[in-house]
Order: C-alpha cells, then sequence, then structure tokens
C-alpha cells in the first residue's frame, strides 16, 4: 500500500471512529438463508465505519439471495429479467425510504445496483450450470419464499440506507467503503462471482447526499 493510502485509511478510520458512537444499531435479519452468525459479517459488530459496514453486509446477503432465486428459475424458463419485479422493488424501497426520513431517488438508485448485481450472480450461475450440469441445483425452492426473504432484506437495506446518509456524504466514504467491502467479502468467504455482484452492489453508495 502507497504511503497515500495508507494515510487515506488512518485518516477513514479516524473520521469514522468519531461518528461511530451515534451509529444506530444494525437492522440485519440473523440466520437467513446464506446468512453468516459472524457478528460483523453483515455490521452488527462495533467498528469505526459501523453504518458502512452494515449496509454492506446486508448487500452481500442480498448478493446472495440471487442463488436462491436462479435455483428457483433454473430450468423453468423463467427470465432472469423481470422488469415488472424490479419497477415494484424500486418503487417499494422508495416509498419506504421515504416513509423514513431518507431520500427516495437516492435509496432507487442504490436499489437499482442492489438489483442488477443479483442479475449478475444469475448469469454468472446459470453459465456454470450450463457448463457443468452435475453443478446445478437438485432441488427448487418456491420463488415466492425466496422472494419473501427478499423482501426482509430489503427492509432492513432500506434502513441502513437511511441511517448511513452522514457517512455516504462524508468526504473518506470511498476509503470507509472500499475496507468494510473487504471484510464483507472475507467474512462471508465470497467467491469471485459474489465479489464482483457486491462491488456492483455498493456502487452508488458514497457520495449520496439526503
Amino acid at each position: 500500500m502507497s504511503t497515500a493510502a495508507a494515510a487515506a485509511v488512518v485518516a477513514a478510520t479516524a473520521l469514522f471512529t468519531g461518528m461511530a458512537a451515534a451509529a444506530p444499531p444494525s437492522t440485519a435479519t440473523p440466520n437467513s438463508p446464506g446468512a453468516t452468525n459472524s457478528p460483523t459479517a453483515d455490521g452488527n459488530g462495533a467498528g469505526p465505519h459501523r453504518p458502512l459496514l452494515s449496509l454492506t453486509g446486508l448487500s452481500a446477503r442480498r448478493v446472495t439471495t440471487a442463488d436462491l432465486v436462479a435455483a428457483a428459475k433454473w430450468g423453468t424458463g423463467s427470465p432472469i429479467d423481470d422488469p415488472a419485479r424490479e419497477q415494484q422493488v424500486l418503487d417499494s424501497a422508495a416509498e419506504r425510504a421515504r416513509r423514513l426520513g431518507g431520500d427516495p431517488e437516492t435509496t432507487r438508485r442504490i436499489f437499482r445496483d442492489q438489483i442488477e448485481a443479483n442479475k449478475v450472480v444469475q448469469r454468472g450461475l446459470y453459465r456454470r450450470w450450463r457448463d457443468d450440469p452435475s453443478a446445478s441445483p437438485t432441488e427448487r425452492p418456491e420463488l415466492s419464499e425466496v422472494r419473501t426473504e427478499v423482501n426482509r432484506v430489503d427492509e432492513a437495506l432500506v434502513r441502513a440506507v437511511v441511517a448511513s446518509a452522514r457517512w455516504r456524504s462524508a468526504p473518506l466514504c470511498d476509503v470507509a467503503l472500499a475496507v468494510s467491502t473487504v471484510h464483507v467479502r472475507r467474512a462471508r468467504h465470497l467467491d469471485r462471482l459474489h465479489s464482483a455482484a457486491l462491488d456492483l452492489s455498493v456502487g452508488s453508495v458514497c457520495g449520496s447526499v439526503v
């Protein structure tokens, strides 16, 4: 790491340490499919950048729900792209953010990235299963049940977006977000596909002012 990068990390740590005392508790739901019981993997533990860690952890949980969505759709002819469902998710997230005092358009933008990240995982898994049929799902979960889980994660994610407004607009948000992303990626043991999707899912987090 360069001297400048190291200095930025130190500065970011100092900044977010000062803010952490005011951070609200995480709204992550434990023990859901694809979740880990590590207290910090979804941002539940104390830390210098806990609000962004919570947001990143929930984003990772949403990314992993794509495995269940893909398994539910695999072999059924159901398309990965579902514009009607996607619009419903965006509108619902924006409305929940408005009710919580957040910015609907910021939330909509972040959730658009979340949706695209989910589809990246689905497409990647489809390619993997076509190339190696033995790796394809042997059981098909009910899509309605999977979407119920996605909705639970989305509810917590909206709250995390609203609660992290101060940190998302901070000068060193990019650095703290990068630290959070590395932590979550390691804690959840994400592979290359899911790591790339996680990066995409938080692409619009920093610089969002509400």
